[in-house]
């Protein structure tokens, strides 16, 4: 069978109202905005970031093997008679772009969002509505106003399933994204203290969470977090917006999607769970509530999609933690021993740092192992991220971790809430941090590494598996 290509060279002329100085009659694969992971086939986006102008990259996209590239201005190092497409503003374009994929989608679109667990619900409905029909998702976390146009740009047209992880730190962006994503199914996976620097309230977060209904019609479905404080606020925001199939999940109590019982194992979770009647059990290679709450989101969501339950089901035992999420290696040290890291460092939160210490916790180290825990800041929550960071000392203490090592001007509160013997070092940034990590680790401990993105703890990630090899594990949090 032959695979049509994603787009055609008229039809972007069309859908961006661009112009071209020449015949134009190449064809796209992919679209990317990103000349580092452009690929054969792409059409090249060149946006103006705040740091760079992707005009100064057509030319490396080119070289990559792009058709074609979308542009305000003539680039330099690239001839005239290049397939280029000009219009006034390349993001603007690259919206309608985006509004024409989903013009044209014939699948259905689902959209994901929530105070944490966006992006391993988004993976897990990558995977199970993966094992049932062709599905087309976000890759990483490209979840905001570029991301979400690009991802609807990139979404193939016979896709029986379109996933779009949706992010925001302030009121009104999920309304915008919404109206361009105009979802059928809409997933809230909990409400929790983030960007509390941008909100009043937790309230006000769960209102702006809501806004994900703006672009839904009466037909759609609203899939909510029956455990989450604000269930009912959220259930009366979707019947505002007439939606009226609203279905819930829970780890405790009656729900559409309800956990019967879990059980943890040495690759993660069983769970025996009931989604829409259909009893179902499977495996989970991850460890955490969290994460099994998550799934109950996405087979809940995948069931509405679908009707199929026991097929979602079993696609989950393929799920494995995106990069900086709860990736865990097993790290050989010189004299034949190992430590095992589990790599958090991609963001953070107060209700994401208390699930990986609950994480941490259930792990049992072999021998004299330690549990350690590296920590950074938790950014943007405004005035009370002093008291949030402090109050991380009674979940610590609860999990008998053995040290506690810490970077950030807001981590200060919280190394000093601890007790003199948890803790490990503190220091005001990563890299200063990073050799009072390695030189502490010995074998058979545990280290769980968090904390918000900016802080870099990547780097004390990388210095510790570069204390020897590297060996996949599977134990994920």
């Amino acid at each position: 069978m032959t695979t049509l290509p994603l787009w055609q060279a008229e039809d972007v002329v069309r859908a961006v109202r661009g112009r071209c100085l020449h015949e134009q009659s190449w064809s796209a694969d992919g679209v990317s905005i990103d000349s580092r992971t452009t690929t054969q086939g792409d059409l090249f986006i060149a946006l103006q970031g705040p740091a760079h102008d992707g005009h100064d990259h057509v030319s490396a996209a080119f070289a990559a093997g792009a058709s074609a590239a979308l542009v305000s201005r003539q680039p330099m190092q690239v001839p005239p008679d290049a397939p280029l497409i000009f219009v006034e503003d390349t993001f603007l374009a690259l919206q309608a772009l985006g509004r024409a994929g989903r013009d044209r989608a014939q699948g259905t679109i689902i959209a994901v969002t929530g105070s944490v667990g966006k992006t391993s619900t988004k993976e897990m409905l990558r995977l199970a509505l993966g094992a049932v029909g062709k599905t087309h998702a976000n890759r990483g976390s490209l979840n905001n106003h570029w991301g979400l146009p690009l991802t609807l740009a990139c979404l193939p047209p016979d896709a029986n399933y379109g996933v779009l992880e949706m992010g925001m730190n302030h009121a009104g962006e999920l309304a915008e994204l919404s109206a361009l994503a105009r979802p059928d199914i809409a997933v809230i996976t909990t409400v929790e203290a983030a960007h509390l620097e941008f909100f009043a309230s937790t309230e006000a977060i769960a209102d702006a969470k809501a806004e994900i209904f703006v672009g839904m019609s009466e037909s759609g479905i609203a899939i909510l977090n029956r455990d989450n404080p604000h269930y009912a606020r959220l259930v009366a925001a979707a019947k505002g917006r007439g939606i009226k199939k609203i279905l819930s999940f829970s780890k405790d109590g009656k729900a559409d999607a309800a956990l019967v019982d879990r059980t943890v194992t040495a690759e993660g979770s069983a769970v025996n769970a009931v989604i829409a009647g259909h009893p179902v059990r499977y495996a989970l290679e991850a460890r955490g509530m969290h994460l099994v709450q998550n799934s109950l989101a996405a087979l809940l969501t995948s069931f509405a999609a679908s009707g199929k339950a026991e097929e979602c089901a079993a696609a989950l035992a393929h799920y494995q933690p995106p990069k900086g999420r709860g990736v865990s290696q097993s790290v050989a040290l010189s004299d034949g021993e190992s430590f095992t890291l589990i790599d958090e460092s991609y963001n953070a939160s107060p209700a994401a740092v208390r699930a990986v210490i609950g994480v941490l916790a259930t792990i049992v180290p072999a021998h004299n192992g330690r549990r350690l825990l590296v920590l950074g800041d938790m950014r943007e929550l405004g005035a009370t991220a002093p008291a949030l960071h402090a109050e991380l000392a009674s979940a610590i203490l609860a999990a008998k971790v053995s040290l506690v090592f810490c970077c950030g001007e807001m981590m200060r509160y919280l190394y000093d809430a601890l007790p003199q013997a948890l803790r490990g070092g503190y220091a005001s940034d990563s890299a200063s941090l990073t050799p009072l990590v390695a030189q502490a680790v010995r074998a058979d401990d545990v280290v769980t590494v968090k904390g918000s993105n900016s802080l870099k703890l990547s780097l004390v990630i990388d210095a510790l598996k570069s204390l020897n090899v590297v060996t996949p594990q599977k134990i994920a949090s």
